[in-house]
């Protein structure tokens, strides 16, 4: 039986997480932006560095890496699993190469295990970004179990959700130490803090349906980028490489209370994500459009289902009509931020599948009870997909 008191919270979560990943090292923060930036610090990256990542990803994967002075460098994904392969990486390694960071893109793992063994050889840290990937595996072991470190997200909208949040897990011991010692900068989030987050878990429990998630959605997204709510990302995080006040922030009470009752759930929720996705594979096969091929299903958690579509613009209308839930992720090559790239050192010349796969991709929901609206829906566009 569990112990829901506030002293007993956190380790709770812990131990849930931990026999998730059969990992024990595992250290929580307010973002999981925060758990990236600490392992960076943790492995001595700084100015005159730089580190590796896809092409696709989030913003904030990118500013954790400018705020401690080093640079980003961007690879082109694999159309067909949306993530980087070991050449793009190989071929991206320069002498200042200090860290590489390999991604389970929508839940989907790729190489990993060559990528964490190459960059072991030429003596370069790797983690893994698994912000996507929580409760799925890569050749039957945990995500997150390959690579020197790796970090999670509990974010809205993540495999499972803490409101905001994420943490770290450590598998090169080495780190540890320097990693603890981080740690002990770390703020504690403030009572307004924690009031506002646990407001706006109430509403997302209890107000927001399918009938007005895109509503709801726009004005979210417009009241955290204007810091009126604790959101996703500041503004500043969308419009500058400069570290916002208060960033390297801990995990707090409501975020552990939220985590243990919702990671109960977890073996459900991914037996129903990978059977929608099932169902919306066939069905894209079936009518000959793109699709997640039922080979790298085994390796895929399916947090998100991606399709391509021809103008999403228009698609996307058409789902707000139906009260179609459809994911955005990443309609921009550095999510959500589609100009001033230059900013975050991408220049998009750079990764073309990338940009071409970041104009034309929307995302099906895969934890629904029902999939068949949503093959109606497709069923009905069909013309508009890939």
């Amino acid at each position: 039986m569990i112990n829901y008191s506030w002293e007993t919270m956190e380790q709770n979560f812990r131990e849930f997480i931990a026999r998730y990943l059969q990992n024990d090292h595992i250290y929580f923060y307010w973002k999981g932006r925060v758990a990236l930036y600490a392992l960076l610090k943790a492995m001595k990256v700084g100015k005159g560095d730089e580190v590796i990542l896809p092409g696709f990803t989030c913003v904030v994967v990118a500013s954790a890496i400018k705020y401690l002075g080093a640079k980003p460098i961007y690879v082109d994904v694999d159309r067909i699993t949306m993530n980087p392969s070991l050449d793009h990486f190989i071929n991206a390694i320069s002498p200042k190469t200090k860290v590489i960071i390999s991604q389970n893109t929508f839940g989907l793992s790729t190489q990993v295990d060559e990528i964490s063994e190459m960059a072991k050889q030429n003596g370069i840290y790797s983690i893994e970004d698994c912000t996507h990937g929580f409760g799925g595996t890569f050749k039957r072991k945990p995500n997150g179990s390959f690579c020197d470190a790796a970090f999670f997200s509990t974010q809205w909208n993540k495999p499972f959700s803490t409101g905001i949040g994420g943490f770290a897990t450590v598998n090169n011991f080495e780190l540890i130490n320097e990693l603890e010692k981080e740690n002990q900068y770390l703020l504690k989030p403030s009572y307004k803090d924690n009031l506002v987050l646990t407001a706006l878990l109430f509403a997302r429990d209890n107000i927001l349906n399918p009938s007005n998630y895109w509503q709801l959605r726009s004005m979210y997204r417009w009241m955290s980028k204007n810091n009126l709510v604790i959101g996703s990302s500041e503004g500043m995080e969308l419009s500058s490489t400069l570290m916002p006040k208060n960033y390297f922030k801990i995990m707090g009470d409501v975020q552990y209370k939220k985590g243990v009752k919702n990671i109960l759930s977890m073996d459900q929720l991914l037996k129903k994500r990978k059977e929608n996705a099932l169902i919306y594979t066939e069905f894209l096969a079936k009518n000959h459009k793109y699709n997640v091929d039922k080979v790298l299903h085994e390796n895929h958690s399916f947090l998100k289902y991606p399709i391509l579509v021809t103008q999403r613009a228009i698609f996307e209308d058409k789902a707000v009509k139906s009260k179609i839930e459809l994911g955005d992720w990443f309609c921009t090559p550095l999510y959500p931020v589609g100009k001033n790239l230059e900013l975050w050192d991408l220049n998009i010349d750079n990764i073309p599948e990338a940009n071409t796969i970041s104009k034309q991709i929307v995302n099906l929901p895969t934890d629904i009870d029902d999939p068949h609206k949503i093959i109606e829906f497709l069923k009905e566009n069909l013309n508009d997909i890939i």
